[in-house]
């Protein structure tokens, strides 16, 4: 295991690519911040598999934004991409798209969310195909992405909305923060590979 790297260096977008509208992302008070202005994805120009990674975010209300990996093609993030729900439902009946959900696939078992305006602290780990998620100290989800073995499906038998099956899908991809409406905040983005 690798030592804690800095994937943000808290002046800089160096090491970031952005799909759609650049405008859409700056660096400020050593934070990334999406302008809600629909500026697609910011992502990591490198790829990663096995890694822990954390960071922490902060919402406007309304905000709808998420943290992208294992993305595997730039051009299409919703089907090659999975992400972790980040969404202004404190309060709320959660359900696969509550933030902290793997969405449209795993609900969180609670409410993890702090309300709007509150730094909310994450810890996503991937190893092979075993994925957990812990959201301010509390376990969301620790699913195994191979039993997603049938494109629109998930293993309960709902549906979901993706063209392919994850078990199929590339155990390496970039890392990403979506902009689809809202203003975020994102600080302290660290990586370590496992």
């Amino acid at each position: 295991m690798t030592d804690w790297t800095d994937l943000f260096d808290g002046n800089s977008l160096d090491g970031w690519g952005v799909t759609g509208n650049e405008a859409g992302w700056r660096v400020e008070d050593e934070c990334i911040l999406c302008l809600a202005e629909r500026g697609g994805y910011l992502y990591t120009q490198q790829q990663y598999n096995d890694f822990e990674l954390k960071l922490d975010y902060r919402t406007d209300p309304g905000c709808n934004s998420g943290i992208f990996f294992r993305w595997s093609d730039l051009d299409d993030p919703v089907h090659t991409g999975l992400e972790v729900q980040i969404l202004d439902t404190h309060g709320r009946e959660q359900n696969t798209h509550s933030s902290g959900a793997l969405y449209d696939m795993v609900a969180p078992p609670s409410d993890l969310a702090r309300p709007v305006g509150e730094w909310n602290e994450t810890l996503l780990t991937c190893v092979g195909s075993r994925l957990t998620f812990v959201q301010n100290g509390q376990q969301a989800w620790d699913v195994d992405i191979d039993d997603w073995d049938t494109p629109g499906q998930n293993p309960d038998g709902t549906a979901n909305k993706f063209d392919y099956a994850w078990k199929e899908m590339p155990k390496t991809g970039h890392i990403g923060l979506q902009d689809h409406g809202g203003r975020a905040w994102f600080r302290r983005i660290r990586l370590r590979q496992r």
